[in-house]
């Protein structure tokens, strides 16, 4: 074997290697498979896992067919216990009705209305197929955050969960101050240096791991901040504003000019959908602006 074929060889044993050790640090998890969910996936991080319609579920799914909670998982050693919860119409594995508790292997299928989900065990090294499909699904391309879709389908979700625990829940919207001028007279190559840059700085320094950090569309960013009342999303926000107001943002050797106008609205009464709550702190960043922007303003009756 010559030494090209060699080392092209110890390339790719090592990039075996290294995706090896990836998978062994990744949880079990399901997998739905076919539907508008189709991709998705949810990590099994507890001991006990519920699915159902309600959304206080580890694994919430609202569908046709489903109980509010359909069935339980039971962690057992490396794999999980299936087992139905009561459900209506009754939880299936691999075809066959659970009727009592049943283990779970490679590749099991459990179905529960419309729904089916794949299991995979703990440290599958399948498992990073799906993570790169799912990340190219619900990633913008272009800044790294979550895109639009991805974000909508979190916010609704983290509101029906607010609705149900009582928990609170904090949105940040925010703009970026005279983008277009910036464009016009920087070019638009320092448009999109300044819209990577921030992405980054507030990935690295300004959101938690809880957090959804989108990009929601040209300058526009949203941050659903899950277990976080609206004096806690008030400051966050006023350190993310000095955050890009301090940040030296530098371009073909010129420093840019780069402030955001931010709101925050929080789930309270009269919020009923994540659309009610994205309204509210819409209705905030436009008084953000009107006030002279580079500041935090928050929803107020």
């Amino acid at each position: 074997m010559g030494d090209d074929s060699t080392v092209v060889l110890t390339d790719i044993r090592a990039a075996l290697a290294s995706a090896e050790k990836e998978a062994q640090q990744k949880p079990a998890a399901l997998l739905v498979v076919g539907g508008e969910l189709n991709g998705t996936i949810f990590d099994l991080n507890d001991d006990e896992v519920s699915a159902g319609r309600s959304a206080d579920n580890t694994i919430p799914l609202e569908f046709n067919g489903i109980s509010r909670k359909h069935f339980i998982l039971t962690a057992d050693d490396d794999t999980f216990i299936v087992q139905d919860a009561g459900s209506k119409n009754g939880t299936y594995l691999n075809n066959k009705k659970v009727e009592v508790p049943t283990p779970l292997q490679k590749g099991d299928m459990i179905k529960l209305g419309s729904v089916a989900l794949k299991f995979l065990p703990k440290g599958d090294p399948e498992r990073l197929t799906y993570d790169k499909l799912n990340l190219e699904a619900n990633t913008d391309r272009f800044t790294g955050c979550y895109n639009k879709s991805f974000f909508n389908n979190k916010l609704d979700l983290e509101v029906k969960k607010s609705k149900v625990t009582g928990e609170p829940l904090s949105l940040i919207l925010f703009d970026l101050d005279h983008f277009k001028h910036l464009n016009d007279n920087y070019g638009h190559d320092a448009g999109d240096f300044v819209l990577k840059e921030m992405a980054v700085l507030i990935r690295s320094e300004g959101v938690r791991e809880i957090d959804i950090f989108a990009r929601y569309g040209g300058e526009e960013f949203v941050i659903l901040l899950p277990k976080t009342n609206l004096k806690q999303a008030f400051e966050i926000s006023e350190r993310l504003r000095r955050l890009i107001a301090d940040h030296d943002f530098v371009y073909d050797a010129k420093k840019l000019p780069v402030t955001a106008s931010i709101g925050v609205a929080d789930y309270r009464k009269g919020v009923m959908t994540g659309t009610d709550l994205f309204k509210r702190a819409d209705s905030a960043v436009y008084k953000a602006k009107e006030g002279g922007r580079n500041q935090v303003q928050f929803f107020r009756e």
